[in-house]
């Protein structure tokens, strides 16, 4: 399955993308408010993008699109699919170097526009460390709702976590972009 934007390709990963890959997941900065610690080896790069780019994104489970511009990977968009077939959860990295370019909103917008839009699903859910402002901002930017905030409820990296919880129904993504937001 592969989703294209004005700047952007989403595609399966393959395994030419692992040393890639495990170079943006092993920057500090990237993996700071996420549940892998750095460095990210070669060898679990090499496991996951085998792994992802053998699932099926149609299927319950999650799946994970490469997002590339100019033919070079910049991150990834997850996609965590109920068994229910009718609603997600959704995550995304994007590495250093392309951050503050607008490519996590075209790409996460794209991937909620596939979602909603050709599959019909009802709700899709994100998370993020409440620390982790840019991605709040992003989420937000992309109509979702904060749903609530846990407090302290995640061990990780040493030290417990606020969690924000934000949601978006697909009423809400259709009615958005009828009115041309």
């Amino acid at each position: 399955m592969r989703l294209t934007t004005e700047r952007l390709v989403l595609r399966p990963f393959t395994t030419a993308d692992a040393r890639t890959f495990a170079a943006y997941r092993s920057d500090p900065d990237v993996a700071r408010y996420q549940g892998w610690d750095a460095p990210f080896s070669l060898a679990q790069a090499e496991e996951f993008v085998q792994e992802v780019g053998a699932a099926d994104p149609t299927a319950p489970g999650w799946y994970q699109f490469a997002v590339e511009t100019g033919g070079v990977l910049v991150g990834d968009v997850g996609v965590g699919l109920h068994e229910n077939l009718m609603q997600a959860d959704i995550g995304y990295t994007l590495a250093t170097a392309y951050q503050g370019r607008g490519y996590a909103t075209e790409a996460v917008g794209r991937v909620l526009a596939h979602l909603f839009e050709e599959r019909g699903l009802h709700r899709v859910a994100a998370e993020c460390d409440a620390r982790n402002e840019r991605s709040a901002r992003l989420l937000t930017r992309l109509g979702f709702r904060q749903e609530g905030h846990r407090v302290r409820s995640t061990w990780t990296k040493g030290e417990w976590t606020d969690d924000l919880l934000f949601g978006l129904l697909g009423t809400e993504w259709r009615a958005a972009a009828d009115d041309g937001v």
